[in-house]
């Protein structure tokens, strides 16, 4: 059996990008879950998808939407990671934001957003695997992802153009 310290330990060594979920529900009340596991699926059709844990009481109120802007974090805003990365009843208290073309919470500053529609979701062991359909994108052309290694958030080093 494979001791769950140990495998925290060693799948940390493999840094992350940082992105915060978003989703506003048809009654305007607006959700944000911190997820570190966010990756692109298929280029054709295009796929991103993340896997947000099962006892996410923040997934459970973003999962009814049935869409989703993904939000790429800038170094930063660590700020913003752990804004929404605590429990609290309004993570959005007091925050200006913009929206994505389908209407969902787009965090200013954001180095990227990904607006999607809930393709599938898919039970994997502790957590879910959240498939999204792709329908619009931009990004700034500036800025560095916020990162997670070794159990730490880090700022990548700028890379040369």
């Amino acid at each position: 059996m494979i001791d769950p310290a140990l495998f925290r330990s060693v799948l940390g060594t493999y840094p992350t990008g940082v992105v915060v979920i978003t989703a506003a529900g048809s009654d305007g009340v607006r959700h944000g879950l911190v997820i570190g596991s966010f990756t692109s699926i298929s280029l054709d059709p295009p796929l991103v998808g993340f896997f947000p844990d099962k006892r996410s009481s923040s997934w459970a109120k973003i999962a009814p939407v049935g869409r989703f802007c993904v939000n790429v974090l800038g170094s930063d805003q660590l700020d913003l990671c752990q804004r929404f990365a605590a429990r609290a009843e309004d993570k959005f208290a007091d925050l200006a934001h913009d929206h994505s073309p389908s209407g969902q919470p787009l965090l200013d500053n954001a180095i990227a957003w990904i607006d999607c529609t809930l393709e599938r979701v898919t039970e994997v062991g502790d957590h879910y695997l959240v498939v999204g359909a792709v329908e619009a994108m931009g990004k700034r052309d500036a800025g560095t992802p916020l990162m997670f290694f070794r159990g730490q958030y880090h700022d990548l080093a700028e890379l040369p153009a």
